[in-house]
């Protein structure tokens, strides 16, 4: 009998969620088969903004991880073949368990197909392909997981009669810009002034009209696609020089539309992408003494339990200044509790519509004297950009969140801090192979020593010699320490590239 989505995802078991792998605390170790389709699953214009997309496929190579436990089997899919040298370097990270014997539990398969389209799409073209996966996984012990969860993914499991822990896409809605808002409503949870979505030019520009005429001390607003990826679908709308004040309603409206039709939007199609998804614009967030981007990243478990994983400090750049760049951990201790507990309370409504795993919240955090002024933006229903080096810091060093402070510490109690970033890039390091990183790592001294609990994880090798791009997680003791090893890294790598270039060496590192 073929199983529907829904039916499949009856059968996961609360444990299969857990990256330990263990039911609870004394629990017996887990015995699944875990198969990993790292597909980025998105809007073809906002996924060409991404420098490398292609190679972001091996973000997702921290859940190896999982291989700590001897019952877990690995099933890791991608579009090309991953270099053994870059398997590997993940395997040799994990404490207590032989790299050879984890190895013999991973089992890897690519579609041989570097083009644009989303791995999942290429899978499901490649009937033979998708059979001989079908006969690594145990019937009744195994899952998929995704970053993100479309109808193809959906298609996927069906497919395979596998089921898929992830949110079913028929509840995307919560993860868009006008389902966020609704959620924060729902939840009391603090969130700027907005409004709700419109499909046209015309449509924004009254609607901006009316959040202007609602708050005329607004310096500007947030326009948001509504679907938008990684703030690849925001812009801000300035105020100011509109001189907005003292005209009459149908002016004020003519001059909003005026300066949309001259938005500066990173998504280039963004006047379509309007038509088919909608945007609302949201109150930009000025004043006070010092403003964050912080965010909570959390998991829904199946049967609903809801686990609040970290808090991040997010790192934003881009032409807006709305793309994210990495993070720092944790959140600042001023508002890291009521960051979890905001967390906490959008997991909850988020379970009780059914949705599962990943979840994250954006926030805004003003200091305005003593205090912090927190306001959440968006829920993003999906692995996230803090995904992967929380997943590093946990697995690599066995340590644990300790729930009552958002604090991670190691076993030996310490608290470990870092920043992270997907989007380290320098055109020095163009034509450098990962055999040349891992030899300027090693020479360097700047992987992670579990003695000392400093040093760096790597992520997103295969952007190194094409785009000179490269993901780090960089580890400290504590926050002044996880900075020092950031710049210390950026530093030796440029010298290290500069040294196999034969080009003079940097004269300084920003």
């Amino acid at each position: 009998m073929v199983l529907s989505f829904r039916e499949l995802q009856g059968q996961l078991q609360a444990p299969w969620g857990r990256e330990h792998g263990e039911a609870a605390a004394g629990g017996p170790v887990a015995d699944f088969d875990l198969l990993m389709v790292p597909s980025l699953t998105m809007d073809p214009s906002q996924l060409a903004l991404v420098t490398g997309a292609h190679h972001y496929e091996e973000r997702q190579l921290f859940s190896l991880m999982r291989l700590r436990n001897p019952g877990v089997q690995v099933v890791y899919v991608t579009s090309k073949l991953l270099p053994e040298l870059v398997v590997d370097a993940v395997l040799e990270l994990m404490p207590g368990v032989p790299t050879s014997h984890a190895r013999r539990r991973l089992h890897l398969f690519d579609t041989d197909d570097g083009s644009a389209r989303p791995l999942t799409q290429k899978l499901l073209e490649r009937p033979a392909l998708l059979g001989r996966i079908r006969e690594q996984l145990r019937p009744g012990r195994s899952f998929i997981n995704c970053y993100v969860v479309t109808e193809l993914e959906k298609t996927l499991s069906e497919r395979l009669q596998v089921p898929l822990l992830g949110t079913d896409p028929a509840l995307g809605y919560w993860g868009t810009k006008a389902g966020s808002r609704e959620l924060f409503g729902r939840c009391g949870v603090p969130h700027p002034p907005g409004t709700g979505l419109a499909h046209s030019p015309a449509e924004l520009a009254e609607a901006v009209a009316d959040l202007w005429d609602s708050h005329p001390e607004l310096g500007g607003c947030v326009i948001k696609l509504n679907e938008g990826f990684s703030g690849e679908g925001n812009a801000r709308l300035d105020f100011t020089p509109l001189v907005l004040a003292g005209l009459s309603r149908r002016e004020r409206v003519a001059r909003l539309a005026a300066a949309l039709e001259a938005l500066a939007m990173p998504a280039a199609a963004w006047k379509e992408l309007l038509a088919q998804q909608g945007a609302l614009a949201e109150a930009w967030l000025e004043g006070g003494d010092v403003l964050r981007s912080p965010s909570v990243q959390g998991t829904i478990h199946p049967g609903g339990l809801v686990e609040v994983l970290s808090t991040h400090e997010q790192i934003l750049g881009g032409p807006g200044g709305q793309t994210y760049l990495g993070c720092c951990f944790p959140a600042a201790e001023p508002y890291r509790v009521a960051l979890m507990e905001h967390g906490r309370a959008v997991g909850q409504a988020l379970a009780a519509e059914g949705a599962l795993e990943r979840y994250g919240v954006d926030f805004i955090a003003r200091r305005f004297g003593e205090m912090w002024d927190l306001q959440a933006i968006e829920v993003n229903l999906r692995q996230g950009g803090t995904t992967h080096p929380f997943m590093a810091l946990r697995a690599i060093t066995a340590g644990s969140l300790e729930p009552a402070t958002g604090r991670f510490l190691s076993p030996t109690g310490q608290p470990l801090h870092y920043r992270a970033t997907d989007n380290f890039s320098d055109p020095r390091l163009r034509g450098l192979m990962p055999l040349d990183l891992i030899d300027i790592v090693a020479e360097a001294g700047l992987h992670y020593d579990p003695a000392r609990l400093q040093g760096s994880v790597f992520h997103l090798l295969g952007c190194l010699s094409e785009f000179g791009k490269l993901g780090m997680t960089c580890i400290g003791r504590d926050p002044e320490q996880a900075s020092a090893v950031y710049r210390s890294t950026v530093a030796e790598l440029l010298a290290g590239a500069s040294a196999r270039s034969g080009a003079p060496l940097p004269l300084s590192v920003g």
